[in-house]
């Protein structure tokens, strides 16, 4: 009775195994292409906007033939189709591969273009909607390796043709993280965490000498050091803004500094304890 059943066990055991092989046998597999076939498909689906298809032949290509003739150019086109196709981390990270696997190559420039780039389009627009709740959560990770990117970039190749543009992006860069400094102190002002809030402004000054917000970070730093009567202090901070911004408004005719007192918010026992140093 027992062994009528066996062959039946014995195929259930072995239907997954059956299952596998079909499909392994259905699955599309990879043309077999030489590698000038596997350049030029790609060059052709890159001319049809088929970028999908052109990550697929590159890829291909770079597996097949890691060291044949269209193997590096193949890899500086990986870069540019992840970026097309909207991959920004991707193209970041295959930028990056082919820097530290091509330090001599003679387009190690447009790497380093293309790696900023992609680090600089992940928070693209970043300045108009950085302001959420709470901003202090923002990852400003990706604006400051696009920032050392095109840094390197210019320092490495002041002569390159990417270099023009790179440093306009810096400029909009250094703004933005300025920017991202100065509300982080307006945060601590309105929380009562003037230290951190003084600290936060003299970073502003002291690393984006040449951004707009500089100005609003020195009357920012005079009213936390009002707050923490250190009369010293800001009066030297309100000579640094009467020299360099005779015309801020926040100055009066004069020249004295016009204080506005915060609106605070609640403090955190950590704040109270620590006099703003941990909020």
């Amino acid at each position: 009775m027992h062994t009528r059943y066996i062959p039946l066990l014995r195929l259930a055991a072995l239907l997954p195994l059956l299952t596998l092989l079909a499909a392994c046998a259905s699955s599309p597999k990879t043309p077999q292409l030489s590698e000038r076939q596997f350049y030029e498909e790609a060059q052709e689906a890159i001319e049809a906007n088929n970028m999908t298809l052109a990550i697929e032949r590159l890829q291909g290509l770079e597996s097949r033939y890691p060291f044949g003739r269209y193997a590096s150019q193949a890899k500086l086109d990986l870069i540019y189709c992840h970026y097309r196709a909207l991959d920004y981390e991707a193209a970041a990270a295959t930028a990056e591969r082919f820097i530290n696997t091509h330090p001599d190559h003679p387009q190690l420039d447009y790497a380093y273009y293309m790696k900023g780039l992609a680090s600089y389009s992940v928070d693209r627009g970043l300045l108009e909607r950085f302001i959420p709740s709470d901003f202090s959560e923002r990852d400003m990770g990706p604006a400051r390796e696009s920032f050392e990117d095109f840094n390197r970039l210019i320092n490495r190749f002041p002569n390159s043709k990417y270099a023009a543009d790179a440093q306009q992006r810096m400029i909009y860069l250094r703004n933005l993280l300025a920017a991202y400094e100065l509300q982080a102190a307006e945060f601590y002002m309105r929380r009562g965490a003037f230290v951190a809030a003084a600290n936060r402004g003299r970073y502003v000054v002291e690393n984006f000498d040449t951004s707009p917000a500089v100005a609003d970070a020195l009357v920012l730093m005079a009213e936390a050091y009002t707050e923490l009567d250190q009369p010293d202090l800001r009066e030297g901070v309100v000579q640094v803004l009467r020299h360099n911004f005779p015309q801020h408004p926040r100055l009066s005719e004069n020249g004295d500094l016009e204080y506005e007192k915060r609106q605070r918010g609640r403090r955190s026992l950590a704040s109270i304890v620590t006099f703003g140093l941990l909020d």
